[in-house]
This record gives structure tokens, sequence and C-alpha cells, in this order.
């Protein structure tokens, strides 16, 4: 059976959260405490508490991107399109896109989230015109291709390096005795499961956009540094 959740629960819940992202942002101490259902209670795999957490959450989609941001003088300047969040965890710039239409000839800039504030739930950039945002240097999240290049080829000299050691596994393998032929076999076997692991792994990344592909590097890394174990625990 579901649990129900009391009004006053889900408030409580919701208010501790928004109230946490608030300290972290600097940003959203006023925002109204809104429940956002981000999930359902039929997931596959977790329990029925863990099931219920992303109802007692808060949406940064839902309630904050996408918000249009304000200058002093009420003129609407843009609108909130991202949050960057830096190594500690912490919310340091936001992305506001200025003009265009549905994308189209949209300028979008860096702002330290310091320069925003929250005034009775609208989003305002003090001493920010339209056209001072259209005039800063445009944001744009390709700008770390040359670490998502250095990335893919230290992964890659990484399978060159696996495969290159499998073919003389396989090579020995063909060529010794019964009892050694077996050991090698079992070696060469175990290699190329961690071998198409990493592949795979590495696929996915490639076929990630330039905006995404840091969110398949931790899986990527992982697959790499079993594959390096394999690659050093060969024998013969």
């Amino acid at each position: 059976m579901t649990p129900r959740i009391s009004r006053t629960a889900l408030n409580a819940a919701n208010l501790s959260a928004l109230t946490a992202l608030a300290m972290a942002v600097g940003l959203l101490a006023a925002w109204p405490a809104m429940a956002q259902v981000a999930g359902t209670t039929t997931t596959v795999g977790v329990s029925v508490t863990e099931t219920t957490l992303p109802a007692l959450g808060w949406s940064v989609k839902k309630t904050l991107l996408g918000k249009t941001v304000y200058s002093d003088g009420g003129q609407k300047i843009g609108k909130l399109e991202d949050l960057i969040v830096d190594p500690a965890r912490n919310v340091s710039y936001v992305i506001v896109g200025a003009g265009g239409f549905v994308g189209i000839g949209r300028h979008d800039v860096a702002v330290p989230v310091s320069r925003i504030r929250n005034e009775a739930g609208r989003l305002v950039m003090s001493g920010a015109t339209k056209d001072q945002l259209k005039a800063m240097p445009a944001f744009d999240y390709t700008n770390d291709s040359a670490q998502r290049d250095r990335f893919i080829a230290a992964a890659d000299r990484d399978i060159a390096e696996a495969k290159a050691r499998l073919a003389t596994l396989e090579k020995a393998a063909s060529s010794g005795a019964a009892d050694v032929k077996a050991s090698l076999d079992s070696q060469a076997a175990s290699l190329k499961v961690d071998l198409k692991a990493t592949e795979d792994k590495l696929a996915e990344l490639r076929q990630a956009t330039s905006r995404r592909w840091k969110e398949f590097e931790a899986s990527v890394n992982a697959a790499t540094a079993r594959l390096r174990k394999a690659v050093a625990s060969i024998k013969g």
C-alpha cells in the first residue's frame, strides 16, 4: 500500500529542501514552498520510502528554470536558462538568455549568482539592461570541447593498450601447451569482457552532445580503471 503523506509533512519537507537550496545559491530565500511531483511510487528496485522522496522534493526545472529575469526598473531582460554548479557543489553562475525566440538568436551569458536576487518571487538583476546582457560575451557550453577530446583520447589509449595485450594473449594461447593455453584463454576472455564494457561506455559518451558528455565521464572513468587493472593483472 502506498503511504499517505500529510499536507503538513509535505510542506515541511518542501520548505526544508527549498531553504537548503537558498543557502547554497543565495538566491531563493523568499521563494514560496510548493510541491513539485518529480517521480512516482512505482520505481523498480528501491524501497517504498525511497520512492516517496521525489514527491517531497523541489523541482528546479518546474519552479526556477525558464523564469523571467527583470531589471531594477521592472524591464524583462532575459530568462534563467541554466544553473552552473562548481566542483564544490555550489551554484556559482546562472545562465541568462537574452533576446531571441524559441532559442533562435538567443544570447546566453553567464552571470555570477550573487548578481541575481529574489524580490517577492521575481528574479531581479541589479544594474542590468537587455542591451548590456547582449553586449556581454556569449556563454558557450562547447568551450570544454578540448577537455572532452583529451578525455576521449586517454580512454582510446587504454583501449588500444588492452587490445594489444589481448592480441598477445591470444597468440600465446594458440601455440601454448594445454595447461598454459587454458590459463591464457581464461585471462583473454576476462579481458574481452572489460574491453567490451569500456568500448560501450565510451561509445555512449561519443554519441552525447557536447553539452552532455560530462554526464558519462564517471562511467567511462570507472570502466577504464577496471580495464587498466585487468591488463595489469595478466600473467604469462
